[in-house]
């Protein structure tokens, strides 16, 4: 292990609706939640203002709801998620060539690779600069943790959110390890939390302290030697740059089961090609086809088929994937259907056209891909306008779907830079009324006289106000910085 805080990890803090509130100023600081709103919905974030009611990731959308009745539910905008993930990416990159993310929001940085940072200093000013350069850009906020380790770096995070930046001093790690809870590291869930609480282990340092022949008389060989090498504080793993993609699939869960045959096919056939589209926006191919089923009573089936070569063509994959629903028995019903292409590569094996028509010669190359008949099913869904959205009226200007039904949509008309703005509602089907492409969260830098660019301007959104950390230090040396 290195001796300088010279990893850093990066955790934006509660991404999804914090992209939410800096959107919509009505929104920021109050209880925001992103994620499926139908009855099998889950959270996929909650706004800090929202956790203070018990609601967090993962959770059933209808138990949040109980729990926090007065808060935004609204539908995720991956795009816009994405987009705003490439950036806070391309800053990190600046820093180093050596960058692993672990999600849209997440990601570990190697300093020293980068020149950035060659001690506990260094490492500290440029965690400081990431998170102005973060917040100037994407007017989001984002907590970094230093160490040593990618382990303790992003332990480091956790203690530093929201807003903060956590350094951990090489020297002092198992000091700070020991007064922590066994579920603190990686790998520790509440089974095997569990099961060390009845053999009398809560803390890091009693974990430490139970030796490793123990811990794998606990837990086997590879988790007991695992646990107590985290506990001693030791983390070798290197920051690996690039994550080979294994798979790309696609996954719906419906809100009712699905008993028709002929619509399980559809949705198959729907899911086969937004697969696709997702494999070619990656510049891949792949060799086998995957199909999950999800049926009424839980139980989970997964059916594969592995080509000749690779292909992206949504023929090949449509079929393989009918094939597959052809040997599953959907009686009593669907809950969840998923394809997915694994067996990945970056090149195409064109004669798999004849595979996919039993024997066909060839296909005309200028075969356009079936959209057009898959228009008439997403058309409807763009009119359900759901929650958070973004659209467009042609006297109001630019706003967002604050909820829809009974033939009616509410809109509150304002923009990022905006003030909190009227609602107003509208029918359905309300010519003036169009979806539109959400707006960037920063304004635009204005430009110097002469053409010149400004450079980077600090954004005027204000931070929800139970944002902010501050803190003076923590046990075990960890030293800390907020704003």
């Amino acid at each position: 292990m290195r001796t300088s805080p010279t990893i850093l990890h990066l955790d934006m803090d509660a991404f999804f609706a914090s992209v939410e509130q800096a959107s919509k100023p009505s929104l920021r600081g109050k209880a925001v939640v992103v994620g499926g709103l139908g009855p099998r919905g889950v959270v996929a974030t909650a706004s800090y203002e929202a956790r203070v009611f018990g609601v967090h990731s993962a959770m059933p959308m209808g138990q949040a709801r109980r729990l926090a009745p007065n808060a935004a539910y609204l539908v995720p905008r991956f795009e816009l998620y994405r987009s705003i993930s490439e950036q806070v990416m391309g800053l990190l990159r600046e820093l180093s060539p050596l960058v692993e993310p672990l999600s849209l929001d997440e990601a570990f940085v190697d300093l020293e690779a980068g020149g950035s940072a060659r001690d506990a200093e260094s490492a500290r000013l440029a965690g400081t600069k990431l998170r102005t350069d973060i917040r100037a850009v994407t007017g989001l906020t984002g907590s970094v943790g230093l160490a040593a380790s990618k382990m303790l770096a992003k332990i480091a995070s956790e203690e530093a959110k929201p807003d903060g930046l956590v350094l951990i001093p090489p020297g002092t790690e198992r000091a700070m390890l020991e007064p922590m809870t066994v579920r603190t590291l990686p790998g520790v869930g509440p089974a095997t939390g569990d099961h060390l609480r009845r053999a009398g282990i809560t803390t890091v340092g009693e974990l430490a302290e139970a030796g490793e022949d123990e811990l794998v008389r606990l837990l086997g060989r590879a988790h007991g030697h695992a646990l107590h090498a985290m506990a001693l504080a030791r983390d070798e793993r290197p920051v690996v740059a690039e994550r080979e993609t294994k798979s790309v699939s696609v996954e719906d869960t419906y809100d009712v089961d699905i008993h028709d045959r002929v619509r399980v096919g559809v949705e198959v056939e729907r899911l086969a090609d937004r697969c696709v589209r997702r494999l070619r926006g990656s510049g891949l191919s792949g060799r086998t086809i995957v199909l999950k089923v999800r049926r009424y009573d839980f139980s989970t089936l997964t059916r594969s088929e592995t080509l000749r070569g690779p292909t992206d063509d949504t023929s090949v994959v449509r079929e393989a994937a009918a094939r597959l629903l052809d040997s599953v028995d959907t009686t009593g019903g669907v809950r969840l259907l998923g394809v997915g292409v694994s067996g990945l590569a970056d090149y195409t094996q064109e004669d798999l056209f004849a595979q996919a028509a039993g024997g066909r010669d060839e296909v005309p190359a200028a075969e356009p891909e079936p959209e057009p008949a898959a228009e008439p099913r997403t058309a409807p869904a763009e009119r359900r306008w759901p929650s958070g959205h973004d659209v467009r009226h042609a006297r109001h200007g630019h706003g967002w779907v604050q909820g829809s039904g009974l033939g009616r949509v509410t809109v509150r008309f304002e923009t990022p830079y905006s003030e909190t703005g009227r609602v107003r509602t509208f029918p359905v089907d309300d010519p003036d009324l169009t979806p539109a492409d959400p707006l960037p969260l920063v304004p635009p830098a204005p430009r110097r006289p002469g053409g010149a660019g400004a450079g980077r301007q600090p954004s005027s959104l204000p931070l929800p106000a139970s944002l902010p950390k501050s803190r003076s230090g923590s046990g075990g040396g960890a030293a800390t910085s907020s704003p």
